[in-house]
């Protein structure tokens, strides 16, 4: 996050018409919230108008304190999740060999392709972190690459792109429903308008991206400092994340303390992002997290993977205070990403 934009947020108070105030103090719950997503899961045929609204104000005030919330009954089935994470096991389980033919040049980082360990340093106080991922953008994946590119392990793992592209439109539905929720919660009253900004996610110039991640078990010597992944908040709108059944994700407190966020089953974990928090003049807030070393001997053994879903405005956007105040200069969301990626890998989108 930019030094410039980081702060607690606010705590939304709601007065009898459904209308969000933002004038109350920051509040620190200590802990990640439990939202029933249900009234608007994917699954859900017949939208309840009205359920609408107390589920908006539930993930604002959730987002303007700690910034995350554990959505479950959301309506991504747990079978896609499950068979996704089996599929990207069996690629990061290849030699490394095998593995380079799918890695994308420095230049093109972030975009679409396999990222080897250590490749990403999120922080300047610690070294890269102990995991590798792949990064899947559709619309990067049907463009016309040099022939030593190749987009899909398909050879050896088949069922891989399927998959993964099936995941990414069920996050790419979820995001814009969360997205519309937000957008009551804050009572803004074009919400079309925020949707059409994100319009391009996996079809067109959009830096959304889904991340199969895996940390391997932690070899016996390691940098100093190092950990698996360090100390960070993410660059765009909202995350969406998956867990597997292995802990290690820590979120900062609004005390500045880090505390777990433990994989619980059939849930995603949703976050706020450095540009939405720019974009909300600070009402929403994007918070550190990191993810640890294992403490016990078996526990140092053990892989652990997790899928993240990036959200981002397509990249003409132009990123303004949505309240009108003009807390920070206008942005284009592209322009907006490439500083980030420079500052991260040295490369763009």
């Amino acid at each position: 996050m930019d030094p410039d934009t980081h702060n607690n947020g606010h705590i939304p108070t709601t007065d009898k018409n459904g209308h969000v105030s933002w004038d109350a103090d920051t509040e620190d719950h200590g802990h990640i919230p439990i939202i029933d997503f249900s009234p608007y899961s994917l699954l859900k045929e017949a939208v309840d108008q009205e359920e609408l609204s107390p589920l908006a104000t539930q993930l604002v005030q959730a987002f303007s304190t700690v910034g995350f919330v554990y959505l479950r009954n959301h309506g991504i089935p747990a079978d896609l999740v499950s068979r996704t994470f089996e599929s990207s096991n069996k690629f990061f389980e290849l030699p490394e060999e095998l593995k380079e033919k799918f890695s994308l040049p420095l230049e093109r980082a972030m975009s679409h392709g396999w990222l080897h360990l250590e490749r990403e340093r999120v922080t300047t106080k610690r070294p890269p972190g102990i995991k590798e991922c792949f990064d899947v953008r559709p619309q990067v994946a049907t463009e016309k690459l040099p022939t030593f590119l190749q987009l899909w392990p398909s050879e050896d793992v088949p069922e891989f792109q399927q998959r993964s592209l099936l995941l990414y439109d069920k996050c790419r539905q979820l995001s814009l429903r969360i997205l519309e929720l937000m957008a009551r919660g804050l009572n803004i009253q074009d919400m079309s308008s925020l949707l059409s900004m994100h319009s391009m996610m996996g079809t067109g110039p959009n830096g959304s991206l889904m991340r199969p991640l895996r940390y391997p078990p932690v070899p016996d010597q390691i940098k100093d400092n190092q950990i698996r992944c360090g100390e960070h908040t993410d660059y765009g709108s909202i995350t969406l994340l998956f867990q597997d059944n292995v802990p290690g994700l820590e979120v900062q407190s609004c005390e500045g303390k880090y505390v777990p966020a433990p994989p619980i089953p059939n849930t995603v974990v949703v976050n706020i992002g450095d540009l939405m928090q720019r974009w909300t003049a600070d009402k929403l807030v994007s918070t550190m997290h990191r993810v640890l070393l294992p403490k016990t001997e078996a526990g140092l053994k053990r892989h652990r993977r997790s899928i993240a879903f990036f959200v981002h405005p397509n990249e003409d956007t132009v990123i303004a205070s949505l309240d009108g105040s003009n807390k920070y200069p206008s942005i284009k969301a592209g322009r907006y990403l490439d500083d980030r990626l420079t500052a991260t890998y040295g490369g763009k989108s």
